[in-house]
């Protein structure tokens, strides 16, 4: 990647405006991921300095904004505990602890990226992306987005809610991308289940989620059943890490032992 220019703004606005004067303008999070990336950029916008590094709770939330890093997110104890801790475990298993300290909040969710490991459990509990001008809505719906005009993540929103979770990662090694990723909650007898790093972005087992969650009682047939089903809705492909094949037997096998986890 090439910067030509570098800015710092001093405030949200000033940033917004920079970052609409030239489509080659782009704001910079922690960095990490960008690197991956070949083009120029005329502008890097830095949002150092405009106030998005907290994580505040309220009764019913957890705001985490968006300059906010992935090793505060680890660390934060409320996180650790909610939903069997799957948002603290989606991230601890992401690179080195350097790594997770320069990687940002909103950058790991603005990036898309097929391979995270952090938008997998997010989608599993109640999350929402809070926008500079497009506000508030679900994660699932921002990862839908493809609107051309550019716009800044300010923070994202999590719902306390009573779940139980289930996250799990396969990789090959310790600090090594996911072969594949699963996130599965059950609150009240309604399940989620979400897969990532297919190797595209993590999304919905549908048909799996629709049929588990008209079961009467969900047996150990019911998940073996389930996880068949979200093995063959789910497109899996291959890469440098992973075969097709490989990948969907993996996850089939990781959302059976996740089903089991979440059902007490």
């Amino acid at each position: 990647m090439e910067i030509v220019n570098y800015f710092k703004a001093k405030t949200i606005e000033e940033a917004y405006e920079k970052l609409q004067e030239d489509k080659a303008n782009l704001i910079i999070g922690g960095g990490a991921w960008l690197r991956l990336s070949s083009k120029t950029v005329e502008t890097a916008i830095d949002l150092e300095h405009v106030g998005l590094n907290q994580i505040k709770e309220t009764k019913d939330t957890i705001e985490i904004d968006a300059y906010v890093t992935l090793r505060e997110v680890e660390k934060n104890e409320t996180l650790k505990n909610l939903f069997s801790g799957i948002v603290s475990k989606g991230v601890n298993g992401i690179m080195g602890v350097a790594l997770r300290n320069l990687v940002t909040v909103g950058g790991s969710i603005a990036g898309k990226y097929s391979f995270s490991d952090f938008i997998t459990p997010l989608l599993a509990v109640n999350t929402e992306v809070v926008m500079y001008k497009a506000g508030k809505m679900p994660l699932e719906d921002f990862l839908k987005l493809r609107s051309r005009e550019k716009d800044i993540i300010l923070k994202i929103i999590i719902k306390k809610e009573e779940m139980l979770g289930y996250y799990y990662k396969m990789k090959k090694t310790g600090l090594d991308f996911a072969v594949v990723n699963v996130g599965i909650t059950n609150q009240d007898g309604h399940y989620k289940i979400i897969v990532g790093a297919r190797p595209s972005l993590a999304t919905f087992a549908v048909k799996a989620m629709e049929f588990i969650n008209n079961q009467k009682e969900v047996t150990e047939k019911v998940m073996e059943e389930t996880a068949k089903i979200a093995g063959e809705e789910l497109k899996f492909g291959t890469n440098s890490k992973a075969g097709k094949e490989y990948r969907t037997e993996l996850a089939k096998v990781y959302i059976r032992r996740g089903l089991k986890e979440v059902t007490k």
